[in-house]
This record gives C-alpha cells, structure tokens and sequence, in this order.
C-alpha cells in the first residue's frame, strides 16, 4: 500500500450553496472531485451546505460527510439562513483548512461572522464573476471585499479566466491556478447497449448537449442553429429554462431536436459514446470551466464550444480538440455543427486530440495533487492558526 505523502491527517471543509442529493451541476461536481481525489494525501473533506429539507444527521457520501443547514429563503440564487451560523462554528472549528467556493454572498458572510473558529488558513474556489446580479453587485460589494481581503488563495480553473476576470486581475498576489480534473474510474462507463441504442435512435451523427437550463447556457441559440442544421439535436438535463426551450423548439417545429430530460451518469457517458461532438454553446463568462467538456474530452468528443475568455477555452482548443466560435452567434454554431455532423474523420481526429489533452492536464489525480499540496503549504504558513 502506498503511504500518503503528507502522514498527519488535514481536515477540510468545503462550504457551498447547494449539493448533491439536493442538486446535480459543475460547482458540486467539483467539490466531488476535489473531496474525493485528495484522500489519497490524508486529507479528510467535510462539505456544509443549506437545504430546503435539511437532514438531521450528516449524510454519508463517499466523498465526504455531507451537513446540511436550513435554507429559509433564497435570493438571487443566493441561499439564506437564519439558523446555520453556529452549525457552520462548530464545522469550522474542526478543520484545518476553511475551503469555500464562490460566489455564495451568504457563504463570505458566514466566515465574516465565524469568530475564533474561522481565523484558519483559507481557499477559494473562483467558480465565476457576478454577471446577472448587476444591481444586487453594488450592494453585495462591501461585504465581497471583506471576504476576499480575509482568504489566503483564490484557486482559479483556468489562466484564460484570470486573464479576462477584472476582479481576479486585482488580486493576483493571491491567485493560483489549478484546472479542473476528473477521475476515470469514479465516473461509469458507456454501457454498449445503450449506445448502439442511441445510435439507432438518432443517428451515428447526433450533437449532444447535457447540462441544466439556465440563462448563460446559450440553448436558445442552440435551438435557432438547430433548423439549419443536418443532424439531429439531443438535449439532456432540466433548469429554469426548461418551458420556455420546449415551447420555442415546438413552435418551430423542430423535427431534429430531441428533449430526454434528466439523466443517470451511466446515461450520460453513454450518449456521450454514441454522440458526434458535444454542442456547447454557453454564451457569458457565468460558465467559467464546462465540466460536460471534460467529461466529452474523456470519451474521446470532439467539442463545440464559444469563446468567452473562461475556462471553456482552455479545455477545447480551437481546430485542435474541437471548434470554438463566436458567443450568441446561431450561425456559426450551425455551421460547425455541420462540419462534425458530415465529416465524421475530422471529429474523430479531434475527439482523439481532446482525448489526449484530457491525460495530459485535467484528470483525478492531478488536480488533486495539486490540491494537497496548497492545503499543505498553507498549514505550513500557519501553523498557529491551523491547529487551533
């Protein structure tokens, strides 16, 4: 058995708005991976999150233990309580590392209001910028500022976002990257009859988009490419857009796209084996990463993606593991839907690349590498404050 690299044991705790059971999407999807590829360097991850319904005890998942405070109200996205505070003390005072994942405003005020128990080395996870919330930004400033002045790293996921992120550029002192990355052997495999199944159902050719339906997704350019496009369109997943994409796909009669609602991973992994490329086409920096590109890259698709100076970018390169084209531009998402859709050679080619640049920079094992050595230099910064 191979020792741990770091033999004292770092406790960590991860605090986000939402995570599984309650919900499936890119920011729980991280912590998952980051929870679980850490554990090969000793490093024990709690995660504290507000449900609807919260559980009375921690929920044991694989990853981690899992403590869920009620959630009262939610504005803008942004989970309240008015009860979690001294559950979130109480966590806070267990670990070594306070690992938070941003932007949750109530998240930077529970550290604020912390006291003793959150004077701990502390991360962020720069998952995006305030892009919608203009408005509800101005006041939210002050408190954003406080927060970032109190942590010790802000983990970017790609150096294109810190690059085009006006706030990430004003505290570079602070900021380091570390990409996304996924462990093969958690993440099921395609199961054969499925695909061949799929294959029969839509053809050899299909695009395939999976994700939940919010604003930044860019469905509804999707669905205008979608009537000058030669090759069926499936669409996988659900979100507050939902209604408003069936509605506008069956009002133009959109005989090629084809909604399957929510899906299993296995599911997922299997339409991704059976699917031309992914169709990718979210259109603001409010999707700074695209973990459904990662998860396409590892069965070997070729990606279509747009660029919006994120991390979308870093993962699919253009004319290299797929194509990227403009942001909001049914067009040219047509066009390179066609180009995959009718030259099943250059998306293999592609696909083989994205393959190849999976191995290279964004699995498991390597993000979590890089992660145990953060929490560790950080520990080693503070030894005081950490062991408190």
């Amino acid at each position: 058995m191979t020792m741990p690299e770091y033999p004292e044991k770092i406790r960590v705790l991860h605090v986000y708005r939402t995570y599984f059971p309650d919900t499936q999407g890119g920011g729980e999807e991280v912590i998952r991976q980051v929870c679980h590829n850490t554990r090969a360097f000793n490093i024990e991850s709690r995660v504290f999150t507000l449900s609807k319904q919260p559980s009375p005890t921690p929920l044991a998942r694989e990853e981690a233990l899992v403590f869920q405070g009620k959630r009262h109200l939610e504005v803008a996205s942004c989970g309240i309580s008015f009860s979690a505070l001294s559950a979130f003390r109480e966590l806070a005072a267990w670990a070594d590392i306070l690992h938070y994942h941003f932007p949750w405003p109530y998240g930077d005020l529970l550290h604020l209001l912390g006291g003793e128990a959150t004077h701990k080395p502390t991360v962020i996870n720069y998952h995006s910028d305030v892009v919608r919330q203009r408005a509800l930004y101005f006041f939210y400033r002050p408190l954003m500022g406080r927060f970032l002045a109190r942590v010790d790293r802000i983990v970017a996921t790609s150096p294109n976002y810190v690059a085009s992120s006006a706030l990430l550029s004003r505290h570079q002192d602070k900021v380091c990257v570390i990409p996304i990355g996924l462990d093969q052997a958690k993440i099921p495999a395609a199961n054969p009859e499925l695909v061949a199944r799929y294959r029969r159902d839509h053809g050899d050719n299909f695009l395939f988009f999976v994700g939940v339906f919010r604003y930044y997704k860019g469905l509804r350019f999707l669905l205008e490419a979608a009537a000058a496009t030669r090759a069926n369109i499936v669409i996988a997943g659900s979100g507050p857009e939902e209604q408003s994409l069936k509605s506008y796909a069956s009002r133009h009669r959109l005989a090629n796209v084809r909604f399957v609602g929510r899906i299993s991973d296995e599911e997922k992994m299997s339409y991704l084996a059976a699917c031309r490329a992914l169709a990718f086409p979210s259109h603001l920096p409010s999707e700074s990463f695209g973990i459904s590109l990662l998860e396409a890259a590892l069965q070997g698709k070729p990606m279509i993606s747009c660029e919006i100076g994120t991390g979308t970018s870093y993962v699919n390169i253009d004319g290299e593991t797929g194509l990227v084209i403009p942001p909001a531009n049914p067009e040219a998402l047509a066009r390179a839907m066609n180009a995959l859709a009718d030259d099943g050679a250059l998306a293999q080619r592609l696909g083989a690349n994205a393959r190849s640049r999976y191995e290279d920079l964004f699995t498991g094992a390597a993000m979590g590498k890089q992660y145990a050595d953060l929490y560790h230099s950080l520990l080693l910064a503070n030894p005081e404050s950490a062991r408190r």
